[in-house]
């Protein structure tokens, strides 16, 4: 049986039937195990575009006041439905109390199948009084991965992903628009932030986050970051806070055991989108010297897709040797370098790293990989391989 159905979207002078399997298919997973999914993500990151492809579903949208009001009494609209109907409630966060119509749901009627989503995760406003521990499974999408890049979005050329970014709209734009960058930024602090944070400096609030932008993939400072947006360190963390609530900014916590010279405080914050990187910095192309730190950034999404965004690090010593991500697994712990290029890959930090923990799969990651191999280097095995294996 088919779990998706096509969208057509125009990409040039091109037009591609558009498809997203892979979060479908975590979807369909999902619900095997509790009757909610909340998906959460960025908005315009393709919610509604994704959940509109689940054939056969109620679809209700919650900015609708016509909408709203078929759930003024959960239960009996709940009642109304077939058995193991699939209701999908977008936007839920605008209802007045969405955690007790999810629980009614999953309470009274758990042959339903509910997809609720939001741009933030359930904690991101205090509507939600309820974490709806052991009834739903949250969902994290993501801006097009590149794997859907190539497969299914008909992009194949890497400096387009990087520059425009993941927001389909804007990775399918023929030409980069700025303005919608902008107009993205207005939204985001309108209707996230200030809705739901109650955040009304603006100024601080925007400066704080395009400088994360801009800084992204770096070590956070919390007093130079205080200094350079003039705020105080404790407002800085509050909003911090917000954009990681508001899936804005992913923080990567450095990975220790315990050895005298590794980092073992200072995280790293990356932007959640490689496009709006580019678009705070200002720059017309793709640098030649970025490329691969841009690549990190994909990489980082393709792991957050696999683990829902789970215990993800990197690793540096405080003599500048760096793993750039690494996933422990019970008593073995993986590392994952970013290159664009394997053959520039240089094994001295892996092997620094491995000198602490011997065991576990060593990773080098590169956008023209089809097809893995492996080699030796330092008494290691090193395999190369392409975001596709990774999920």
């Amino acid at each position: 049986m088919k779990i998706y159905l096509t969208n057509r979207r125009l990409f040039g002078n091109y037009n591609y039937m558009i498809v997203r399997p892979y979060w479908l298919k975590k979807i369909h997973e999902a619900w095997r195990k509790r009757p909610i999914v909340w998906l959460a993500g960025v908005r315009r990151v393709g919610k509604t575009t994704l959940a509109r492809m689940i054939p056969d579903a109620v679809y209700l949208n919650c900015d609708l006041p016509s909408d709203a009001r078929k759930l003024d009494d959960p239960e009996l609209f709940f009642r109304s439905k077939k058995r193991k109907a699939i209701i999908i409630l977008d936007e839920i966060h605008r209802l007045p109390d969405p955690t007790r119509i999810l629980k009614v749901a999953a309470d009274s009627f758990p042959h339903l199948r509910i997809l609720a989503t939001g741009s933030s995760t359930l904690a991101a406003t205090k509507k939600f009084r309820d974490a709806l521990t052991g009834r739903k499974i949250t969902i994290h999408l993501l801006p097009v991965l590149w794997s859907e890049c190539q497969k299914e979005f008909g992009v194949r050329e890497l400096d387009r992903r990087l520059w425009h970014g993941g927001l389909p709209e804007f990775l399918l734009s023929n030409e980069k628009d700025n303005s919608l960058f902008s107009e993205w930024m207005d939204s985001f602090y309108a209707r996230d932030i200030q809705e739901l944070f109650a955040v009304r400096e603006r100024t601080g609030f925007l400066d704080l986050f395009r400088l994360l932008l801009r800084t992204s993939g770096g070590l956070v400072d919390y007093s130079q970051l205080s200094r350079e947006c003039d705020l105080s360190r404790p407002t800085v963390k509050s909003y911090l806070e917000a954009l990681t609530i508001s899936l804005a900014i992913y923080p990567v916590r450095p990975f220790h055991g315990g050895g005298r010279r590794e980092l073992v405080k200072r995280p790293k914050v990356y932007g959640f989108d490689t496009g709006f990187v580019t678009y705070v910095r200002g720059w017309n192309e793709i640098r030649e010297e970025d490329r691969g730190w841009l690549w990190e950034h994909l990489v980082l999404d393709c792991l957050r897709a696999r683990t829902g965004g789970d215990g993800i690090f990197f690793w540096r010593d405080k003599s500048g040797r760096e793993i750039d991500f690494v996933i422990p697994r019970g008593e073995e712990v993986d590392a994952y370098g970013c290159k664009i290029n394997p053959e520039r890959f240089d094994s001295e930090s892996l092997w620094a790293f491995r000198q602490l923990y011997p065991r576990g799969r060593n990773y080098v990651v590169c956008p023209g990989i089809t097809e893995a191999y492996e080699w030796r280097s330092k008494g290691l095995i090193i395999k190369a391989t392409g975001c596709e294996e990774l999920l």
